[in-house]
Parts: structure tokens; C-alpha cells; sequence
């Protein structure tokens, strides 16, 4: 007994070296709370998540998990970020567009017709762009852990999408400044607001059309309120990178075995997510015919008509943020050019 309580000063003595060292003691005792928007086992963001804590509790059974679903924590989409950067919540899904309140830089991650297809987007986690976007990540108080891209298209409630002067007189949400300022050169009136509102914005007449991810089209039921959809096609005008995300703070508290742990966890998750992804805008297109809409496939010329379009004004417009925003641009359009033969 006298030998366990002689233990315990010397216990202390080097928890608190470690404290003053800086050394993680890592997350054991507390519990990680993930919030995200969508349906729990429906939404592939949903069980891309599930499957990520199951490779972390598998790997560190001492790291346990909750999942709150569909707002079930209380804190709105947007506003998880200011959570995340409080420390109140250590992860969550987040759509990183909705970061562009907190810095317009964000924008990089669904700049109209960047990311072509879902082979280039995941490529880009090797290149500098990636780089850049972790370190304005980490300066704004979150970590990106996963690499999750999530095509999408349009849908519209009373004609299909085709070229820019299809959207004339519409209203519509396209979940970035950088589509709001090409959708308004081309005619159309927009609409901030988070995938969560959509279903009711279309239902009230607020929107009569609506840009976002496949995979939420479906899992929120938006074919119910838009009858004709323009999704897939040879090239991706829309695409949003929607990662798990962590807390700066909560991943400082890590030690580098479990965020190596989390890193192999992230790249399971990544190719899980990447298969749902293959096959998202042909569940779309299926479910809106099923519904009794119509769907389309984007023409090339269509979309080069947009490209085009955003290139006199989403592109530039980006680029004068700041050097932040023209080092991501220049990095996204470096990493699509044709590659030199040697």
C-alpha cells in the first residue's frame, strides 16, 4: 500500500512533464461527438462515417465515437464550423463551401468545372492544391480528415438545365458565391442556403430550382419538389468536397500513433466513399425517372458553354481574393493541364 501511494506523486509529476513538454496524452477519456446533416444508413456520408469509427475503435479501442445525424446535436450546418473552432464539438461532415462566411478562399473546393470527374478530385490529395487547402484549413481551427468529393448537377422544377441561357429567370441555390456569380451572369436570381433548407425552399416557391450534391438529391428527397434533372455527363460542372473534418484543437490533443490510426481509417473510408460516389448520379437519374420526372446527361458543348462563362467570372473574381485564393486556383488549373510527354 505505501509503495502504491509512493507511486501516485511520481504518476503525477509526469503527467504534468508531459503537459509542460507539450506530449499528448491523446483523447482516451473523452468522448468524440461527430455531427452531420443527413439520414442515418441512407446517405453514404452517413455510413462513409460509420465505417471510419469502426476502423478507429477497431484500431484504438480506448478512442469511442457518437454520431449525431441529421442535426441531432443541435448545431446547424454552417454553424459547425464555429463549434469546431470553439472546441465544443470535436468532428463533424462538413460541406466546405459552407466555410466561405468564414473566408471566401473556401470557394477552391467547388469552383464550376475545376474538379472534371471523380478520378481527378481524388488525385489531388498529391499535389500541392491539397497542401494549401490543409494549411487554410488548420489556420481556420479544423483538420481535413477524409477526402470525400460528391458530384452533382441541377434539377429544376418546371424545364430541364441545359447551357447558360437555359437558367434565365430562374431561382436557384447553387451553394457557393463563386456558381451564384456565374448563375447571375447568366441570368438567374440565387439563393444562400444549406442543403437542409432546400426540400422547404422549393416547397414555398423561394427556389424553383436547385444546384447540389447526387447523393443529396436523393437521400432528401428533392426529385419530390424538382421534376427534371441534369446530372453525370463527360465532364462534372458541380463538384463540392464534403470531408470528414476535425477540430484543430481536439487533433492537437492526438497522439501521432492514433492520428496515424486515423489516416489508415480516413483512406478506408475515402475508398469506401469513392464507390458510392461512382455510382451517385446514376441512382439520381433513376430515382427521377421513377418519380416520374425526366433526366439528362450534360452535352459537352453545354459544358463548355458554362466553363466558359465561369472563366469571365467566377475564375478571375476568385483569383482577386487574395494570394491564398490564387495560389489554390493556379494549383487546381496546374494539377488539369495536359501532361508534357518526356
Amino acid at each position: 500500500m505505501a509503495k502504491l501511494f509512493r507511486s501516485i506523486p511520481k504518476a503525477l509529476a509526469m503527467a504534468g512533464l508531459a503537459a509542460a513538454m507539450g506530449i499528448s496524452t491523446g483523447l482516451q477519456a473523452q468522448e468524440i461527438k461527430i455531427s452531420h446533416q443527413w439520414k442515418a444508413q441512407v446517405d453514404g456520408r452517413d455510413r462513409a462515417t460509420r465505417l471510419f469509427v469502426s476502423e478507429v475503435e477497431k484500431a484504438d479501442p480506448s478512442l469511442k465515437f457518437r454520431i449525431y445525424p441529421a442535426q441531432s446535436l443541435g448545431i446547424k450546418p454552417v454553424a459547425q464550423l464555429d463549434a469546431l473552432q470553439n472546441g465544443t464539438l470535436e468532428m463533424a461532415v462538413f460541406p466546405m463551401s459552407y466555410a466561405v462566411g468564414k473566408a471566401q478562399e473556401f470557394s477552391a473546393v467547388i469552383l464550376p468545372g475545376t474538379i472534371p470527374n471523380l478520378d481527378f478530385a481524388m488525385s489531388l490529395k498529391k499535389t500541392g492544391y491539397y497542401t494549401k487547402l490543409q494549411e487554410l484549413s488548420e489556420k481556420h481551427g479544423f483538420r481535413i480528415i477524409t477526402w470525400w468529393w460528391t458530384p452533382g448537377g441541377f434539377a429544376a422544377k418546371d424545364k430541364a438545365v441545359t447551357g447558360p441561357e437555359s437558367v434565365s429567370g430562374m431561382k436557384l441555390r447553387a451553394a457557393d458565391p463563386t456558381f451564384e456569380s456565374m448563375l447571375k451572369a447568366a441570368g438567374a436570381s440565387v439563393t444562400a442556403m444549406a442543403s437542409t433548407e432546400i426540400y422547404s425552399g422549393l416547397q414555398s416557391g423561394v427556389l424553383n430550382g436547385t444546384l447540389t450534391s447526387a447523393e443529396t438529391f436523393v437521400s432528401m428527397r428533392l426529385y419530390e419538389q424538382t421534376k427534371h434533372a441534369t446530372v453525370g455527363g463527360e465532364s462534372a460542372l458541380w463538384m463540392l468536397l464534403q470531408p470528414l473534418v476535425m477540430s484543430k484543437q481536439a487533433w492537437d490533443k492526438l497522439t501521432p500513433k492514433q492520428k496515424k490510426i486515423f489516416q489508415e481509417a480516413a483512406d478506408k473510408s475515402d475508398a469506401f466513399f469513392l464507390t458510392i460516389q461512382r455510382e451517385s448520379t446514376m441512382k439520381m437519374a433513376e430515382a427521377y425517372v421513377k418519380a416520374g420526372g425526366t433526366s439528362r446527361e450534360m452535352s459537352k458543348a453545354e459544358f463548355d458553354a458554362w466553363v466558359a462563362l465561369a472563366k469571365k467570372t467566377a475564375y478571375p473574381e476568385y483569383a482577386k481574393l487574395s494570394p491564398t485564393a490564387k495560389g489554390l486556383l493556379d494549383e487546381l488549373l496546374k494539377a488539369a493541364a495536359p501532361k508534357k510527354k518526356s
